[in-house]
């Protein structure tokens, strides 16, 4: 019991004592009531219970509630697996469209080097068409996978969710698809991921 409650216990007691005292007869009509003492330990004694907060208390409206399996599916929402394998497919499917739009502006898509004065067929230009947007595909979901999952370690380990995890992030994955290339342009891939990472972080937040 914290010091201030018992002096509020004392002085109710002490009140009640007073009220006692000057209203003759009172001890009797008061046999069945409530004492201060024990409603006050109730209200913020160690008697009291702890009591959830209603957001319609507040002015807001109700929540239920969650299950265990609505728990569960959001738990597995934010783990890093599930965010690397929808940055994939999110990659894939803008890195497929990035290649199909490319291609098709593309004056010499569907010509063969070894014969260019050959006009190409509806089915070579498709074709064309298909392969670079398959390989724009492929690196755009790699990149992207490859951010989101380092990204999401990174925050995880420094616990806090700011614009230095995006920049990391970039970092890593830029030097990582540099580095095959060597170390100078590892560090280039590693400063022009993570400048680009700034930048765009800075835009959405």
């Amino acid at each position: 019991t914290q010091p201030w409650q018992t002096a509020l216990t004392q002085c109710f007691d002490a009140v009640t004592h007073c009220v006692d005292a000057m209203t003759p007869g009172r001890d009797a009509a008061m046999a069945d009531g409530l004492v201060y003492s024990q409603l006050l330990s109730h209200l913020v004694g160690d008697q009291r219970q702890p009591r959830p907060l209603n957001p319609a208390a507040l002015g807001g409206f109700p929540a239920p509630l969650k299950s265990e399996e609505q728990k569960m599916v959001e738990r597995g929402m934010e783990s890093c697996g599930f965010k690397a394998a929808l940055a994939c497919v999110g990659g894939f499917v803008l890195g497929g469209a990035f290649g199909i739009f490319t291609a098709g502006i593309d004056t010499n898509v569907g010509f063969d080097p070894k014969d260019p004065l050959r006009t190409p067929t509806a089915k070579e230009v498709l074709k064309d068409m298909g392969q670079r947007g398959m390989s724009y595909a492929k690196n755009f979901a790699i990149v992207g996978a490859m951010f989101s999952c380092t990204e999401c370690v990174i925050e995880s380990y420094r616990g806090k969710s700011d614009w230095k995890n995006s920049v990391l992030s970039g970092c890593v994955t830029g030097g990582a698809i540099g580095f095959r290339a060597g170390l100078k342009a590892g560090a280039i891939g590693c400063g022009g991921f993570a400048a680009f990472s700034a930048v765009i972080d800075y835009y959405l937040r």
